[in-house]
């Protein structure tokens, strides 16, 4: 595993880890926090068979990421095993994003079949009534319990994914505790970014103080259970993950820590893009400004050529608080967040209540 810090000066060498390819925009749920605003209806110019397999392609020339395919729902994609499939051929480590209620055995089997190695399926609540109020859908959560029963019945690898607000803060150790109870092999949280629909409950968003104490407390789950568990969007965790590490006087190394020593908080640009269901590029599904279009460009110009991600490649462009702090090569603050609430993607994280030793 390649380390994506300490490369400020030499943006080309950032290694590529992870591609989010939102394969359809289509979807049968309506969730509150929606980044696309996803519909149940057919979207026009999503890339087609052809197209998708030239995009596999030519992101196996610039390395071998782990490829997310999400949506939208991409199961909702009468071609998703076939890209699948092609994916794996490849030798890329395909994994899928659905929301778990389209499981059948059928498709189970399909999955295994096409090479997918794991799927995350979300969980925003540890009862139906919570996580279906989020979702937008009634029996949401039934659907998606018994896709995943499914799915592990089939011998696919399932991770929980649960996006933190308000509503459901009070929820994240029971749902940690179903994850466990279902057999997932990991839980990632996700702090609410406010884009798409997320922007209409972004007083649901929980403030700093309460992301400092959730982030401390999903550090001290990690001696407690066996799930690999991981904070997205929440780059503050990796900055916290060393203090607390320096207060147990511990190092942070792979031997201890895993898989959190060895990457940062934002990947957005660095490890990690996000592709859109017409071939748009950007730094994450999040941050909304356009890189490069892969129906115009190689996805290898983008990634190497790209304005935006070479500005976020090198940490010292980070400005104000975020651009000051001592944990910016392992944090780096929600690029998404920051332009969110300042139109900057360089300017600093909005939610974070630490200050930096050397900022006043």
């Amino acid at each position: 595993m390649s380390h994506p810090h300490g490369q400020d000066h030499n943006p080309r060498a950032n290694t590529i880890r992870l591609v989010a390819w939102e394969t359809t925009r289509r979807c049968n749920l309506a969730c509150k926090h929606c980044r696309a605003v996803a519909e149940n209806h057919t979207y026009d110019n999503e890339l087609d068979t052809r197209a998708s397999f030239r995009l596999l392609e030519q992101i196996k020339q610039v390395g071998d990421p782990i490829i997310i395919l999400t949506g939208g729902e991409p199961l909702l994609r009468d071609d998703i095993f076939d890209i699948a499939a092609f994916g794996t051929r490849l030798g890329l480590r395909m994994v899928m994003a659905p929301n778990g209620t389209l499981i059948t055995r059928k498709i189970a089997l399909k999955m295994k079949e096409s090479g997918i190695r794991r799927i995350s399926v979300s969980l925003d609540g540890s009862t139906p009534e919570t996580h279906d109020a989020f979702r937008g859908l009634e029996n949401a959560f039934d659907n998606s319990i018994r896709g995943i029963k499914i799915a592990k019945k089939a011998g696919i690898d399932f991770q929980i994914n649960t996006t933190i607000t308000k509503t459901n803060l009070d929820q994240i150790p029971k749902i940690l505790d179903l994850a466990e109870e279902l057999g997932a092999v990991a839980h990632h949280i996700f702090l609410l970014v406010p884009t798409g629909r997320g922007k209409y409950i972004v007083d649901s968003e929980i403030n700093a103080e309460e992301y400092e104490e959730t982030l401390n407390w999903f550090y001290d789950q990690r001696e407690k259970t066996g799930l690999q568990l991981k904070a997205t969007c929440a780059p503050h965790y990796y900055r916290i993950l060393r203090q607390r590490a320096r207060k147990d006087g511990k190092k942070v190394t792979f031997e201890t820590h895993g898989l959190d020593a060895v990457t940062r908080g934002c990947l957005a640009g660095t490890g990690f893009c996000f592709i859109s269901h017409v071939g748009r590029v950007q730094t994450c599904g999040f941050l909304d400004v356009k890189c490069g279009d892969i129906t115009r460009q190689t996805f290898k110009e983008v990634w190497e050529n790209s304005e935006v991600f070479n500005k976020l490649r090198d940490f010292n462009n980070l400005e104000s608080k975020c651009g000051a702090c001592e944990y910016k090569r392992v944090c780096g603050g929600c690029r998404a967040r920051a332009y969110e609430a300042t139109g900057n993607f360089l300017a600093q994280e909005p939610l974070c209540s630490y200050q930096p030793k050397t900022f006043q």
